[in-house]
């Protein structure tokens, strides 16, 4: 963790309720870091459906490996998480390392392995001693309370300078739930079907199978929509839990993803994973500036996202962020190197309000006083206009710094 808060951290945390259904606590098990909390348990105290989406890296960690393979019961008990070690890239006994967490877990909290999901961020190719946090999760169990939601988000970081958390309430029928969510992540961000890590927890009565729905339709703008720097981690890890508490309150559980019921409750869920995701672009590594990139006019809203992620993933167009320096030339790079369908001719391009390129060629009009006015601002929005269509998407990414280089030249040492 760099000693310097991102400047672009939110000015205040998330005030976070408790959720009915869910305790948590964490440890100090020394994995790499010492006198920090480097593992947090999530303990469902009756069976809560679970949703996941994971990365399609073809080298996933141990703990997806798992979770995948848990994740077809439907029910969770216990999601123990650890930081300092992701135990990827660590063969049998990485594998041996999650069958005996999920054991011990399982004897702290009561309940069969298959209803324990695990997660580890930090270094790859590194075993994970799994010893040191199987003797704590019994007093972890014991102690877990409720309203924790600030220190459980403290205990997933890294390379994060501050941590991440949401709120949201919705309606489903009469009856008001609430939505909690916490994520890590600062670096190898580039999603592709999740964030780093990230744990949505709801007193929602929802079905499992609904859940997943939600969760995976939820993802595309929000967690599949940024990058930091290219990188897809081998650990992307985002589970939505619903404790099915608000059945008391009188909510009919919903068991169908398209039912009018889930209206209200999806526009939260989907702006609390945008407010995430977000988050996690704001504390990329050595990241002074947020970019925000739209193209419009492209042949197919899929055909906008790569044209986007191929601009928001150049690092000429990123350093060019750090420099404050208009350089629409590499904008166009960008463009042409996506592999989708561009005519130069019809190219425009804006930073800001700022048209800085239409045509094919310089704005007419162009001024780089006002372009270079726009690239001081710490919130940076570039728009390009493809002319073709009527393909649109928005993604988000941050600038590349120095600091981006000298957190990630010694980030094992």
């Amino acid at each position: 963790m760099s000693g310097s808060v991102s400047p672009l951290a939110p000015k205040s945390f998330a005030d976070m309720p408790a959720v009915r259904g869910v305790r948590m606590a964490t440890a100090e098990a020394g994995i790499k870091y010492k006198n920090r909390t480097d593992v947090l348990l999530m303990v469902f105290d009756e069976p809560a459906a679970v949703a996941g989406v994971f990365t399609r890296s073809r080298c996933p960690s141990a703990p997806v490996d798992l979770c995948r393979q848990h994740l077809s019961g439907g029910a969770a008990r216990a999601v123990v998480v650890n930081s300092g070690n992701a135990n990827a890239f660590t063969g049998k006994k990485g594998k041996a390392a999650t069958e005996l967490t999920a054991k011990s877990a399982a004897e702290a909290v009561g309940c069969e392995p298959t209803e324990v999901f695990l997660a580890s961020t930090g270094v790859i190719g590194e075993p994970l001693d799994a010893t040191k946090f199987a003797g704590v999760l019994g007093e972890m169990t014991e102690r877990a309370k409720g309203d924790f939601w600030l220190d459980a988000a403290k205990a997933i970081m890294t390379t994060d300078t501050y941590p991440k958390v949401a709120t949201r309430s919705a309606k489903i029928g009469a009856v008001t739930v609430t939505i909690n969510g916490i994520a890590k992540g600062a670096g190898m961000i580039a999603p592709d079907m999740a964030t780093m890590l990230s744990f949505v927890v709801t007193d929602a009565a929802i079905s499992p199978a609904a859940l997943q729905i939600l969760l995976s339709e939820g993802t595309g703008p929000s967690f599949n929509s940024v990058t930091v720097d290219s990188d897809t981690s081998t650990s992307d890890t985002l589970m939505l839990f619903a404790t099915g508490a608000a059945a008391k309150d009188g909510q009919a559980p919903v068991s169908d993803a398209a039912s009018p019921a889930l209206s209200d409750f999806r526009a939260a869920l989907n702006d609390l994973l945008k407010d995430l995701a977000l988050q996690v672009v704001r504390d990329g590594e050595g990241a002074r500036k947020m970019v925000a990139v739209t193209v419009e006019g492209a042949e197919s809203d899929a055909a906008a996202k790569r044209i986007g992620l191929s601009i928001a993933n150049s690092p000429l167009v990123k350093t060019a962020v750090a420099g404050e320096d208009a350089n629409w030339g590499r904008v166009v790079m960008a463009v042409g190197k996506s592999g989708e369908m561009a005519d130069r001719d019809r190219l425009a391009i804006w930073f800001g309000d700022v048209r800085v390129a239409v045509d094919g060629e310089r704005d007419p009009s162009y001024s780089e006083d006002a372009a270079s006015a726009v690239m001081k601002e710490e919130d940076i929005t570039i728009r390009v206009e493809i002319g073709l269509g009527a393909g649109t998407a928005t993604v988000y990414t941050c600038d590349l710094t120095k600091e981006y280089v000298e957190i990630n030249g010694d980030y094992r040492s």
